[in-house]
């Protein structure tokens, strides 16, 4: 995206200068020496046999500052993992795999779970917090960077413009979130474009100013699953286990850092991995189970801030939404129009009737259980019912991958 402009509550670092990768990995080079940096790639078996996989492992192969890196896998069988770990086990850089339903990792959840404290569910939070928790326990990396693997248009620049403002000791931001555009043929991100944003504007236009959603809604793509944080900040953070996982983040992020400490970087002019069905018949799959996750995290999130909602707020907030939401679509239209671009006008259409009934769904939760599942605890409070946990999952980590 070509501008300059400065929006909302949060620094964005723009791609003003496409091509400057050289220079990025040469200044990360240094940086790295003091801040140590660990890339984490939580992955499905079915990701690390995909087409996108091998371009992606091939452009980190060229990269010379990663301090360590830290696969962490979930739904995987064990003659799966035994492929993944012979497919790494020739790699350039140093490479653990985290086998998030073997024995070793499986017991450890089960020591958790015993104590009464809460390591969530199977998924993609849960996969990327036993990482932070290996990645500390090790203490050799102060910086930590995530990424998906089905980037289809995955290069190194992405990674160097992700690791950068964190691991810059000049510029010192303990948080970074990436952003970018998600364009084919037809605009893309129908949950960020149809359902975030007008639901946040909504909510604004309902409740006031609340700072909470200012901050939201500064962040261009809110849903981008890419960040670099310092490793202080995985040790104090919780995690959502749901698809309110990214939405989450950044709440736990708001409530631990300074606002002139966050920021958000333009990683790449165009960003394209697999996409979600809508689901609209089913709100407990898809891009309809999505939205109804982000929509709880937002509410309790806000519950929990001291945001009282008034009387009558459920049917107000549909009707507002909707009429947002319809005038998203309109100028989505007129920016996919200017370029050439398809655009389905009625499958907009059926993902914004899809979302209201979503907004209605999680109203009803939400105010049933104002509380939701409990988040996944943070490492200090791990580290705090079970002294030796760090040891125990370095030991389990390490013996997998012998």
């Amino acid at each position: 995206m070509a501008d300059f402009f400065h929006n909302g509550e949060i620094s964005n670092l723009h791609r003003l200068k496409p091509g400057d990768v050289e220079r990025l990995e040469r200044e990360l080079g240094g940086f790295s020496q003091k801040r140590p940096i660990a890339l984490v790639l939580p992955a499905l078996f079915q990701d690390l046999t995909a087409k996108p996989i091998k371009n992606i492992l091939s452009e980190i192969s060229k990269v010379n500052y990663l301090n360590e890196i830290i696969v962490t896998l979930g739904r995987t069988k064990k003659e799966e993992f035994a492929e993944v770990k012979a497919m790494f086990a020739s790699f350039n850089l140093p490479v653990a795999i985290i086998w998030n339903d073997g024995e070793n990792i499986q017991e450890l959840y089960s020591i958790l779970e015993k104590e009464g404290v809460s390591a969530g569910g199977d998924g993609k939070g849960r996969s990327a917090w036993i990482a932070y928790g290996y990645i500390l326990a090790r203490g050799k990396s102060d910086v930590i960077v995530l990424h998906d693997c089905d980037i289809v248009t995955y290069n190194r620049e992405l990674l160097a413009r992700l690791c950068y403002p964190v691991a810059n000791p000049n510029l010192d931001y303990e948080f970074c979130k990436g952003y970018y555009a998600r364009v084919t043929d037809r605009l893309h991100g129908r949950v960020t474009r149809l359902f975030v944003t007008p639901l946040i504007r909504a909510l604004k236009k309902i409740i006031g100013r609340v700072d909470f959603l200012e901050y939201l809604d500064s962040f261009r793509y809110i849903l981008a699953g890419e960040f670099s944080m310092r490793a202080d900040l995985a040790r104090i953070n919780r995690i959502p286990g749901d698809w309110g996982l990214e939405v989450g983040v950044l709440a736990e992020v708001y409530r631990n850092c300074s606002l002139r400490r966050i920021c958000q970087v333009e990683i790449a002019d165009n960003y394209e991995h697999k996409h979600q069905p809508l689901s609209e018949t089913d709100p407990k799959t898809g891009l309809n189970k999505m939205s109804i996750d982000i929509a709880k995290t937002i509410f309790r999130t806000m519950a929990g801030m001291g945001v009282i909602f008034p009387s009558g707020w459920v049917k107000t907030l549909k009707a507002t939404y909707l009429r947002t939401a319809q005038d998203f679509i309109a100028k989505y239209g007129h920016d996919s129009e200017i370029d050439g671009l398809f655009f389905d006008r009625h499958q907009e259409s059926v993902s914004v009737e899809t979302f209201v009934k979503g907004i209605e769904l999680a109203c009803d939760e939400f105010e049933r259980d104002p509380f939701g599942a409990p988040q996944i605890a943070n490492w200090n409070r791990v580290t705090s019912a079970i002294p030796n946990f760090f040891d125990r999952l370095t030991s389990a980590v390490e013996e997998d991958n012998k």
